[in-house]
C-alpha cells in the first residue's frame, strides 16, 4: 500500500519481544510490527528481551577493564597472531570499504579448537579456533562467553518470531544453528575523532549473517541508511538492543527482508564511545535454503553489488568479509586466499 504521509526518521521502529507471551492479540500486533520493520527498514530497537541490567553491567564492567589495560597487555592479544581472526585489533588496523576504521576492538567467538582445512576442504574452516584472552582479566572470558550464550537465546527467539511474522515456518532455520553455530562478539571502543578528520568510526557496510544485536552506550554515532537513501542517526534507547538483519536473511527471502547499510561516525574530539555488537550466525558449512513464505512472489531480488557478492554457504560469506576487513591477518596467514589486485 502506498502512503503519502511523511516518513519520520527520528527513531527506528521499537519492537517489544515480551509481547509474544501476552496473548494472541498482543502477539499478532508484534508480528505486524516485526514484519514492517524487517521488510521496510531492516533495523529496529528491541525491548522486552529479558536481558537484565545486572547481566549487561557485568559485561560492560569487564569490557571497560579490558580497554583500561596497558597497551602492551592488549597488544599481547593482537589478532595478527591468530589465523582465526580472533583477538585485539589496534585502532586503524581494520578496514571497511577499503578505508581505515577509527576504533580498537576485541573479537571473540565460540570457544573451540582450531580446525585447519585439509586438502579439498573449504578455506572458511580457518574461522573456527580459540579466542585470545588477557591473563590479567580472567573475568572477561566468563562475562563474554556468558553474553554469547545469553544473546544466542534471545536471537533464536527473535528469529522464530520474525519468520512467523512473515508467515514462514518458525523453525525452518533451526537446523543450521544448534551447538555448531558460529556466533561472533565484538567489544569495541571508539577513541574519538582521528587526527586527519576523516570521521569514519566504521564505514558503511552490511553484516554477514542472520541477525545482529547491538548494545550501544549513550554517546551515539550509529547511522542507518533509510528509505530516502540518506544516513540517519539512531538515538540510543535505554535498555534496548539495536537489531539489524544480515545478508543471509536477504538471500533467504530473495530480498524481501532487508540487509541495510549502516555506519558509525566517530564521536567528537577525545570522547570515547563503547559498543558491543553480537552477530547471530549459523554453522560455517550451513547452506541457506530459500525460505518458503507467501510473500515470496513480491520479493524484489537480492541486492547486486559486484564488490560484495553474497554466498548462500555462510562460511564463504564471512570469510569474504574477514579477508577484506583485516588485511594484516590476511597477508600473514591467508595470502593464498587473496585475490590479486
Amino acid at each position: 500500500m502506498t502512503t503519502h504521509t511523511a516518513m519520520s526518521y527520528d527513531q527506528l521502529p521499537i519492537i517489544d519481544l515480551s509481547a509474544a507471551g501476552r496473548g494472541p492479540q498482543a502477539r499478532a500486533l508484534l508480528h505486524a510490527q516485526l514484519h514492517s520493520a524487517a521488510h521496510d527498514v531492516g533495523f529496529f530497537q528491541l525491548v522486552g528481551h529479558g536481558v537484565t541490567r545486572a547481566e549487561t553491567d557485568a559485561l560492560l564492567t569487564a569490557m571497560r577493564a579490558f580497554f583500561a589495560l596497558p597497551e602492551a597487555d592488549r597488544l599481547a592479544l593482537d589478532n595478527v597472531n591468530s589465523p582465526h581472526f580472533r583477538g585485539y585489533t589496534r585502532t586503524g588496523d581494520e578496514r571497511t570499504g577499503g578505508a581505515r576504521d577509527w576504533r580498537d576492538q576485541l573479537d571473540i567467538g565460540a570457544e573451540r579448537p582450531a580446525r585447519i582445512p585439509g586438502p579439498g576442504e573449504p578455506p572458511y574452516w580457518w574461522l573456527q579456533g580459540p579466542n585470545q584472552w588477557p591473563a590479567a582479566l580472567p573475568g572477561l572470558r566468563t562475562a563474554a562467553l556468558a553474553w554469547i550464550d545469553r544473546l544466542s537465546a534471545v536471537a533464536h527467539r527473535l528469529l522464530r518470531e520474525l519468520l512467523t511474522a512473515i508467515s514462514a515456518p518458525a523453525g525452518f532455520y533451526d537446523p543450521v544453528f544448534g551447538e555448531h553455530a558460529h556466533p561472533h562478539l565484538k567489544l569495541v571502543r571508539y577513541p574519538g575523532s582521528a587526527a586527519d578528520g576523516t570521521g569514519q568510526g566504521v564505514g558503511a557496510h552490511k553484516d554477514y549473517g542472520f541477525l545482529t544485536l547491538l548494545l550501544q552506550d549513550t554517546v551515539g554515532g550509529l547511522q542507518v541508511q533509510r528509505e530516502d537513501g540518506r544516513f540517519h542517526d539512531v538515538p540510543p534507547l535505554e535498555g534496548a538492543f539495536v537489531v539489524n538483519l544480515g545478508e543471509l536473511l536477504e538471500v533467504a527471502t530473495n530480498g524481501y527482508l532487508l540487509a541495510t547499510n549502516h555506519r558509525v561516525v566517530s564521536p567528537p574530539g577525545a570522547t570515547e564511545r563503547y559498543s558491543v555488537p553480537f552477530f547471530y550466525n549459523p554453522r560455517l558449512d550451513a547452506r541457506i535454503d530459500p525460505l518458503p513464505f507467501p510473500h515470496a512472489a513480491h520479493a524484489p531480488g537480492v541486492t547486486t553489488d559486484p564488490a560484495n557478492p553474497l554466498f548462500a554457504e555462510y562460511g564463504y560469506n564471512e570469510l569474504k568479509g574477514k579477508l577484506r576487513a583485516h588485511p594484516l591477518v590476511a597477508e600473514r596467514h591467508h595470502r593464498d586466499l587473496l585475490t590479486p589486485a
